[in-house]
């Protein structure tokens, strides 16, 4: 039989070869192991023993090979193949499943702490009143979203008044990260990612993806223009000088708008900027670093 390209190999854990970082994380290869990098995490029977640079991101390799054994024996629920390796921690339940399973089944898994997985019976629930007629509308994307809290649907614990797909802000934790994820709406910072990952929300500890150049190139594109109404360098909207008055700077939310330092109004020294759609034109923002979460035991 003709051995599969790299490219094509399954994760060892749940047999899927798909590569969407979004829902799968990094894919993982070396010494004969193939493995997403969440399902690394999600895994019950797995810990990090290892320094961060030992094995993947901490799991040892003999680890790895000794909880694909351990899976082996373990049925997941809902597609009823083996390799079932992500257990609900809810009481007495015996539910096991894949992490891409448990994902389209509505189970959530935590990205924080001893990293915490639940069936669809036991996962954790917002409790919201539903908003106005007409007013159900995703945060990120625009489109329309369920009018009461539900796996799919999320709102904001802190104004209740931003509502959001799950899937829209997945994406948006993934790209802003710790450093910079926060409520688009109110702006909250501490209580909307302490909710997040309550409810599954993978938030990286590491700065935002437009702070990492090259780091997602697969993924992400670094916006690269200013957008002012006029923009006055001579050299055109694509001029990024490193420091002087065309030096560009990225809206430090959304990081899809840049400037100019001086078609921005900005003084030489000003660090960060943030577009009109994120908090008014020429609005400096001081961020804050929020806590670390602990890596998983």
């Amino acid at each position: 039989m003709k051995r599969p390209a790299p490219e094509e190999e399954a994760c060892g854990l749940c047999q899927r070869a798909d590569r969407d970082p979004e829902v799968f994380g990094q894919t993982c290869r070396q010494d004969g192991l193939c493995v997403h990098e969440n399902c690394l995490y999600q895994a019950s029977g797995l810990s990090q023993r290892g320094a961060d640079g030992e094995g993947f991101y901490g799991f040892l390799f003999p680890d790895i090979r000794r909880e694909l054994k351990r899976a082996a024996r373990k049925t997941c629920c809902i597609c009823r193949r083996r390799g079932a390796s992500v257990a609900c921690r809810g009481r007495r339940c015996p539910r096991n499943f894949h992490f891409p399973c448990g994902g389209e089944r509505g189970c959530v898994s935590q990205f924080f702490g001893e990293f915490k997985s639940f069936c669809w019976q036991h996962r954790p629930v917002q409790r919201a009143r539903a908003p106005q007629p007409g007013q159900t509308r995703c945060l990120v994307c625009q489109e329309a979203v369920a009018g009461r809290p539900r796996f799919g649907a999320l709102v904001c614990p802190a104004c209740r008044s931003a509502w959001f797909h799950r899937a829209c802000i997945q994406g948006q934790a993934l790209r802003s990260a710790l450093h910079h994820f926060r409520c688009p709406l109110c702006r909250d910072v501490e209580t909307f990612q302490a909710e997040m990952f309550r409810l599954g929300i993978k938030i990286p500890d590491r700065d935002a993806a437009w702070e990492e150049e090259g780091a997602f190139d697969d993924h992400y594109r670094r916006h690269s223009s200013c957008d002012a109404a006029r923009c006055l360098c001579p050299a055109g909207r694509e001029r990024a000088d490193e420091e002087g008055p065309w030096r560009l700077l990225l809206c430090d939310s959304c990081g899809s708008r840049g400037t100019h330092g001086r078609c921005g109004g900005l003084p030489e020294a000003a660090g960060t900027w943030e577009c009109g759609d994120c908090a008014g034109l020429g609005t400096a923002l001081a961020v804050s670093s929020p806590a670390r979460f602990p890596q998983r035991p």
